[in-house]
């Protein structure tokens, strides 16, 4: 069987595969550790940050299986791996047991600024090898951005 090819190569390939990747990492991480705060937040919020973070999970694993397909596209190999995420994650994990809502609202919103951190760089690194995937990128951080902020306006 052939292995699936894409437009890119070399430098610019290798580029847009980090940048896909590392994305990828973060937003199943995202999906996973939203999540894990979701059944486990406590408090007088509980039932409006519950929503909001199971709507969170639904946006982080649309926007993981857009950047899986695109590096796919592309003929680079997605990894979504839990051994994968394990070993590249960035993002501050949630501790063990219930979680008070304020502290769940609060380690969100600093999750999504790392993120979005994170999306500003890779939206820089791939204007020149590849619009495309950066426009993706920029879709997600609009996103990010908008949940960033509405984790904040909670603080």
């Amino acid at each position: 069987m052939a292995p699936i090819t894409g437009p890119l190569s070399g430098e610019a390939k290798s580029t847009v595969a980090e940048c896909l990747q590392g994305t990828l990492v973060d937003l199943i991480d995202l999906s996973l550790v939203a999540k894990q705060m979701h059944w486990n937040i406590v408090g007088t919020n509980f039932r409006s940050v519950h929503l909001q973070l199971d709507e969170l999970v639904a946006l982080a694993r649309e926007h993981a299986d857009t950047v899986a397909e695109r590096a796919s596209a592309l003929g680079i190999n997605p990894d979504g791996r839990s051994s994968t995420l394990a070993k590249n994650t960035k993002l501050a994990q949630p501790e063990n047991g219930w979680i008070e809502d304020g502290k769940v609202v609060a380690t969100v919103a600093d999750i999504l600024d790392g993120i979005g951190r994170r999306l500003r760089e890779r939206i820089e690194a791939t204007d020149e090898p590849d619009p495309a995937t950066q426009d993706i990128l920029i879709a997600i951080a609009q996103d990010i951005d908008k949940e960033r902020w509405m984790f904040q306006a909670q603080r």
